[in-house]
C-alpha cells in the first residue's frame, strides 16, 4: 500500500467510523505523499455563510451572488483557519497545486480579497480547518477498511450541493451508503 498515492481522490468514511469529525465524510484529498495527507471535509457545511466570513475577517464581499455561500467544516486541524479549494488554480500566496489539475487549496489572504472582489476563482469551496494524516497514518486506516477511497470528480466537487456529494460518489461506485457493512474482514 506504500505506493499507493490518493491526491485527487475522495475518501468515504466507512460505517465502522466513530470519529464524530468523519463519521459520515467525504474528504477530498489535497495531498498524499511518503510524508503524510490532507484533504478537506467537502460535505460539512457550518452555520456560517461567506458574508459573516467575510464580515469577522474585516473584508469586503462586493459581489452579492456569493454571500450566502456556505463554509465547510474542513477537519479538526487549524479550524481557527481557512482553506479554500479552488479552480483554476491561479497564482496566490500560498497555493498547493493539485497534482496536474487547475486546481488548488489557498490559505493566503489573498485569495478571498479577489473572491470578495472580483468573484475569482469561479470554483470554490471554503472550508475552516483540515484534515491530516501522518506517514503511514492513511494506508493503516485504509487497511483497517475505515476508508473508501474512489478518483475525484470537480463536478461532485463544485457543482453539487453539499449533501448530493457523499451519495454522488456513491453512486460512481455502483452501491448505496447503507449496502456496507459495519464490520471489517479481510479475505
Amino acid at each position: 500500500m506504500d505506493s499507493v498515492n490518493l491526491t485527487d481522490h475522495f475518501l468515504i468514511a466507512m460505517p465502522s467510523m466513530t470519529d464524530p469529525y468523519f463519521s459520515g465524510a467525504l474528504v477530498y484529498v489535497c495531498e498524499h505523499t511518503e510524508n503524510g495527507a490532507m484533504g478537506l471535509i467537502v460535505n460539512r457545511p457550518i452555520d456560517m455563510t461567506l458574508s459573516v466570513l467575510f464580515e469577522k475577517i474585516d473584508l469586503p464581499l462586493e459581489i452579492p451572488d456569493l454571500a450566502d455561500l456556505p463554509v465547510y467544516f474542513g477537519g479538526p486541524v487549524m479550524i481557527d483557519r481557512g482553506f479554500v479549494l479552488h479552480r483554476p488554480a491561479g497564482n496566490w500566496q500560498a497555493t498547493l497545486r493539485v497534482r496536474d489539475h487547475d486546481l488548488g487549496m489557498t490559505s493566503s489572504r489573498d485569495i478571498l480579497v479577489e473572491l470578495g472582489s472580483k468573484g475569482e476563482p469561479r470554483d470554490t469551496l471554503i472550508s475552516l480547518g483540515y484534515a491530516g494524516w501522518g506517514a503511514g497514518q492513511l494506508e493503516d486506516e485504509i487497511a483497517q477498511n475505515t476508508w473508501l477511497s474512489v478518483p475525484a470528480t470537480h463536478e461532485i466537487l463544485f457543482e453539487l450541493p453539499p449533501e448530493e456529494r457523499l451519495p454522488a460518489v456513491m453512486q460512481r461506485l455502483g452501491f448505496s451508503l447503507s449496502q456496507l457493512s459495519e464490520v471489517a474482514g479481510h479475505a
